[in-house]
């Protein structure tokens, strides 16, 4: 039964890596300017999906592989379900992408609300969300935050959705009750909590993992790909690289690297240039001898 289980979960990774249409995806995100019942909301919803489709312009003709949209600039977060109005907004902005990129959408609602992530996702056809945390509890500055695998793959299912999860293991700005082996923690992610795939980050936004976090990620993952869910840059993406499957990039590519920046689209074809040069290295060409992804 666990040869099943495992056979059937390798499957469906190597359909996350076909959404891209590449072994090595690099997703762009777009901050979206802040939503309704947000401290900083302005009240003028255009103005948050004219910015939205100038930034995922500026990456998708940089060259990235996906876009990940997030509700970055609601902080604070509430770390359960958001207001009805952000998910209409939310879902409002990415159909409007939809008709302007050809790359695959995915969806980030903070803190942890995977079920209206989920749901936006299903009803626009996007590809792929990402939940911070799917297994395990997190102290966080929302409070402590509970995985939600049982509910989340339950939903999937009544919905009859193929979107993908991209869960975080040990996910930045937060802390775990205990101190979970991070080996213990990706499997648990992707065997208990049925993830598509693992994302790594550092401590903090615009903070990167350790090569040696990634390597132990990387082995503990087996099939499952694994993602670099911050700090990320054109100067460190090649060595990172060595001990991944793709990236989520944003703060590198915002105008002089300031997060509350727009997405500079010089900055975008750096990044990609340095993960092509990277990705040609012979150290990486060897340490990735078995990926067969496409």
């Amino acid at each position: 039964m666990l040869s099943l289980l495992l056979r059937v979960q390798a499957k469906a990774n190597v359909d996350l890596f076909e959404t891209f249409k590449t072994d090595h995806p690099v997703i762009g995100v777009v901050h979206l300017l802040p939503l309704p019942q947000s401290p900083r909301w302005q009240g003028n919803l255009q103005q948050v999906i004219d910015r939205a489709e100038q930034e995922a312009t500026a990456l998708a003709s940089g060259g990235v592989h996906g876009i990940i949209v997030e509700n970055f600039f609601d902080a604070p977060f509430t770390k359960g379900a958001v207001d009805p109005a952000v998910v209409s907004a939310m879902s409002l902005v990415v159909h409007r992408l939809q008709s302007l990129v050809t790359v695959p959408i995915g969806l980030n609602v903070l803190r942890n609300d995977g079920r209206s992530a989920l749901a936006i996702a299903t009803c626009v056809e996007a590809k792929f969300i990402r939940v911070n945390v799917l297994t395990g509890v997190m102290a966080t500055d929302q409070g402590l935050i509970e995985g939600c695998a049982h509910d989340l793959l339950r939903y999937r299912r009544e919905l009859g959705s193929n979107v993908k999860i991209l869960a975080d293991v040990l996910v930045k700005h937060a802390r775990p009750l205990g101190s979970p082996n991070l080996t213990t923690a990706v499997q648990e992610t992707i065997h208990r909590g049925m993830a598509d795939g693992i994302i790594l980050s550092g401590w903090a936004t615009g903070s990167p993992p350790s090569l040696e976090d990634l390597e132990l990620a990387k082995a503990a993952a087996d099939h499952c790909p694994v993602f670099i869910g911050s700090g990320a840059t054109w100067d460190n993406i090649g060595t990172l690289m060595q001990a991944a499957d793709g990236v989520i990039v944003a703060s590198s590519l915002k105008r002089n690297g300031d997060i509350n920046q727009p997405i500079d689209p010089v900055r975008v074809g750096q990044f990609i240039d340095a993960m092509a040069d990277g990705l040609a290295s012979p150290s990486l060409e060897a340490a990735v001898p078995s990926l067969a992804f496409s």
